[in-house]
């Protein structure tokens, strides 16, 4: 098993430097269209994504988004919505973009300023996993939307074909999927039918040799 998997099945507390300054909003908001995200007060600059990566997210996108428009479960956003991960926006200690993420109805904040950053949480955030991820990171991210109130976080291995599926104050607390396996989303999406092979589903064009 490779580095980022171990590291996310041994998964330890971690803490955010003593006595560092934090960055701003405004800050954040100064750097425009840098990719960034802040993982325990530090800031991470964001590794560019491959095509792979934006096609398995972009699977997720459409089989999760009309279903949620539907039955007006709330509201789903692709690749590029930053939460603050309800940090102080005087001292941001966490600030994440997933690949894509839910939010339920019940759980949407007003924004008084929609050009901003969300100031909470997703209900759900999907991490689609690049090569160059460092799993260390992606072990405090998991820690933190768990700890902030997500209610599972789906982390997703384009190379091994498999997504680890983190439930909040669940058991098991996480279930990975591989091979043709149906995901369990009933607590998200009654009556939704997500499949690997779905998820993974590459078109034609791009495994042509």
């Amino acid at each position: 098993m490779d580095t980022q998997r171990t590291a996310l099945l041994e998964m330890q507390p971690t803490e955010p430097g003593e006595g560092e300054a934090l960055l701003t909003l405004d800050a954040l908001l100064e750097m425009g269209d840098a990719q960034v995200e802040i993982i325990a007060g530090e800031v991470r600059e964001m590794a560019a994504a491959g095509v792979a990566h934006h096609l398995i997210g972009g699977n997720f996108y459409r089989a999760i988004d009309p279903f949620v428009i539907e039955r007006q479960l709330g509201i789903v956003f692709f690749d590029g919505l930053t939460y603050l991960m309800n940090s102080d926006e005087g001292g941001l200690k966490h600030s994440f973009v997933p690949d894509v993420s839910f939010i339920h109805r019940d759980q949407i904040l007003g924004m008084p300023d929609v050009h901003k950053p969300y100031p909470g949480i997703p209900t759900l955030a999907i991490e689609v996993v690049s090569p160059n991820d460092h799993a260390g990171d992606l072990q405090a991210k998991l820690q933190t939307y768990l700890e902030k109130g997500t209610e599972q976080v789906w982390i997703t291995f384009p190379i091994t074909r498999e997504v680890y599926q983190y439930r909040r104050n669940r058991s098991p607390y996480v279930t990975i999927y591989q091979g043709s396996q149906a995901l369990n989303v009933e607590d998200l999406f009654p009556g939704l039918t997500l499949r690997t092979e779905m998820i993974f589903h590459l078109p034609p064009w791009f495994t042509a040799e």
